[in-house]
């Protein structure tokens, strides 16, 4: 698949109370998803990948911060150990993979050794080339053992990347945001998108394809994502008894007790 480097002219900004309605519209539908998920035993995974500063963390919060993290679980995985680099590459994600009734999203996968470890010389190119021939029969296995694998890409402007880092580094509430490894990336676009073209071709197949997100503008980004994500999900809404809430218990002479809480400072 060919990606354009140079995105279409953009669409008027969303205002915020547009996309917040919006936002909240698919929160429902996710909720609804999670419900179905328990419901079937379901097991799907969701791969989240990407130029770095495109706005993948930002997706995968929209789209968890309403429903259970004991069903739509994040797994962020740090840099190997020693231990693991003895492994056979994939062995590590293993233990991550969902059980019935689970949803995995993983911010950042083993699409690793696709980008950043050939690019920065972490692995062999005896070992990038074997990851490209091995992944799509790996996943194919996935998808056979009965889990659902759905994978993002998303794609950013260079000169949306600039600014982006530009305000991490202006912002300090961003500055956390921000490491060597992202300052390499500016300065590597071109191996970046090299690395991206093979993946594309060795591991966007029809079992296990690519669905690549614009993510210049973020609101659209998360709304696109996630809207794209339930339309792939068969879920239906599943039945619930209705909820009373019942009425508190009398107080049977309870009295407040007499203690000097530390009540914090209202500042605000």
């Amino acid at each position: 698949m060919k990606i354009p480097t140079e995105q279409a002219a953009p669409a008027a900004k969303l205002k915020r109370k547009e996309y917040e309605d919006r936002i909240a519209k698919l929160h429902a539908e996710l909720v609804k998803v999670q419900l179905w998920v328990k419901h079937t035993g379901a097991r799907i995974v969701v791969v989240f990948e990407g130029k770095d500063a495109a706005g993948k963390g930002g997706v995968i919060k929209r789209m968890t911060e309403r429903v259970s993290p004991r069903v739509f679980r994040v797994v962020a995985l740090p840099a190997p150990s020693e231990r693991e680099r003895s492994q056979i590459y994939f062995q590590r994600y293993f233990e991550h993979l969902p059980a019935a009734g689970e949803i995995v999203i993983f911010d950042r996968s083993w699409y690793n050794r696709a980008g950043v470890e050939p690019v920065m010389g972490f692995c062999t190119q005896e070992e990038y080339e074997r990851f490209l021939r091995v992944c799509p029969a790996w996943e194919k296995d996935i998808i056979d053992a009965g889990i659902t694998l759905i994978k993002y890409w998303f794609e950013i402007s260079q000169e949306e990347q600039t600014r982006r880092f530009l305000e991490r580094i202006n912002d300090p509430r961003k500055i956390w945001k921000l490491s060597p490894m992202d300052l390499e990336s500016h300065r590597r676009w071109y191996d970046y998108a090299r690395a991206r073209d093979a993946m594309f071709a060795a591991t966007d197949t029809p079992e296990s394809p690519w669905h690549v997100v614009k993510a210049d503008d973020k609101r659209r980004a998360r709304l696109n994502c996630i809207a794209h994500f339930l339309s792939l999900i068969p879920y239906e809404e599943i039945p619930r008894e209705k909820v009373t809430l019942p009425p508190r218990q009398k107080a049977k002479g309870y009295k407040s007790a007499d203690h000097p809480f530390r009540f914090i400072p209202e500042r605000y």
